[in-house]
């Protein structure tokens, strides 16, 4: 029941807040730039307010803590786990990573923000201290029965970094990112309410609630966008859920269009490098589809229905082993 209220609190706090949120941001012109070397038609787009992932963020946090605490003191027990506030610190560290990238693409005028090594150190940071904590709290270090210590930290390092790159290359569509993290949240949350974690499972619908909510915003036409302070985060919590539950794996297939995007952008450079010709005319894949004249509707719906086929499937193989 409290999971629930979680979910309708973020759900709430993104929704009407949201529209405050927007305003603020045209009337300061913080605006979105857009990639000089993506879609002409996508110049349009340009000046549309980001960092958007800030709102439901901050929900998220609030819903989090305060029904975190509110069941801690009903059930006598310890007001916020540790495995709430590993979850919150990702959350939170992962998103002023992003809002810094963003600040610096809105105040200097550019559609880069971080160097790539910038970013890398400063997710490399933040993962480490994930490592720090998960291990000083004396969560599993392996997969399974396989105890790997401080080299199951790297995987936690290399996950961490690796899907929170992914879900920000996925974020380029009105809507896409949205969607498609509201199905991989759905799916771990029926993971972690069938294996009796209820505080992964209270996070789950806290970000579930806010995301719903900003989609509202966030569709095709956008009015907002979460910017790499939204897309980054939800790539880490994803990574950081999926580990918590021990069921690291699994977010390859939950999370496939992410790995799809991801592999998209290696294999074109790959083959550019090597044989000076392109696989696709354009990546990450979505602008694929795009210039193949794909509206964005078509390609959301579809990168939405992929996710969830395969997340429904990963899910009923777990639940049912």
């Amino acid at each position: 029941m409290l999971a629930i209220l979680a979910m309708v609190c973020a759900f709430l706090i993104t929704y009407f807040g949201m529209p405050a949120l927007i305003r603020y941001f045209r009337a300061k012109k913080e605006g979105q730039q857009i990639r000089e070397d993506g879609p002409t038609w996508h110049a349009k787009k340009a000046g549309t307010p980001t960092m958007g992932g800030i709102l439901f963020i901050f929900a998220t946090v609030v819903s989090v803590l305060v029904f975190s605490i509110i069941g801690g003191l009903m059930n006598h027990t310890k007001l916020v786990d540790n495995t709430t506030w590993a979850l919150l610190f990702t959350l939170v560290a992962f998103g002023l990573i992003g809002m810094v990238d963003d600040s610096i693409k809105i105040f200097e005028h550019r559609n880069e923000g971080f160097t790539p090594r910038q970013k890398a150190l400063c997710q490399l940071i933040a993962s480490c201290v994930f490592t720090v904590i998960y291990q000083h709290e004396g969560f599993q270090m392996g997969f399974g029965s396989m105890q790997l210590g401080w080299w199951y930290g790297l995987f936690i390092i290399f996950w961490m970094v690796g899907f929170s790159n992914a879900v920000n290359l996925t974020d380029g569509l009105d809507g896409l990112v949205t969607g498609c993290a509201i199905i991989s949240f759905a799916a771990y949350l029926i993971i972690a309410l069938v294996s009796g974690q209820n505080d992964v499972a209270l996070f789950c619908f806290a970000i579930i609630g806010g995301l719903i909510a900003f989609m509202k915003y966030n569709h095709k036409p956008a009015k907002i966008f979460m910017g790499d302070m939204g897309s980054l985060a939800l790539g880490a919590c994803l990574a950081a859920v999926a580990l918590l539950l021990h069921h690291e794996w699994s977010l390859l297939f939950i999370g496939i269009i992410y790995v799809i995007e991801t592999a998209s952008v290696i294999l074109q450079v790959l083959s550019f490098k090597t044989t000076g010709k392109r696989i696709f005319k354009m990546t990450p894949i979505h602008h694929h589809f795009e210039m193949l004249g794909w509206s964005e509707w078509k390609i959301d719906i579809t990168f939405w229905t992929i996710t969830f086929i395969c997340s429904a499937v990963t899910v009923a193989v777990i639940c049912l082993a």
